[in-house]
């Protein structure tokens, strides 16, 4: 039902910055749950930052604190996460999520990842 297309990933050295977007479909996009998981090769997938409908920001993982910024543009369908002083501990898989309300039910859907390569 909905489609996630992320966007904005590379080679980037360490230090450097990136700036990840996803754009979402639908037509109710203010009222979607956003957020940005990494899975670095060999490992799980893990949690990055969260913001709900009303632009609330979640706690981010305490990896990136500090560093990375999650917002989003209701008025683009975009969610966005701007990366700061990156490390090669930040390569990964990036994948944003959106949590959609359908009925009482919450349906999670995932875009495809973009991938983030941080070189030393």
């Amino acid at each position: 039902q909905v489609q996630l297309v992320e966007s904005g990933g590379g080679l980037v050295q360490a230090g450097g910055s990136l700036r990840l977007s996803c754009v979402a479909s639908g037509r109710t996009f203010s009222t979607y749950g956003l957020g940005w998981f990494r899975q670095a090769p060999g490992k799980e997938r893990e949690f990055v930052a969260y913001i709900n409908p009303r632009g609330d920001i979640s706690p981010y993982a305490d990896s990136v604190k500090g560093r990375f910024t999650v917002s989003r543009d209701n008025a683009k369908n975009t969610l966005y996460l701007q990366m700061n002083n990156l490390k090669p501990d930040d390569t990964a898989v990036y994948f944003c999520r959106a949590d959609v309300v359908i009925g009482f039910n919450v349906n999670n859907y995932w875009g495809q990842g973009t991938q983030v390569t941080v070189s030393s």
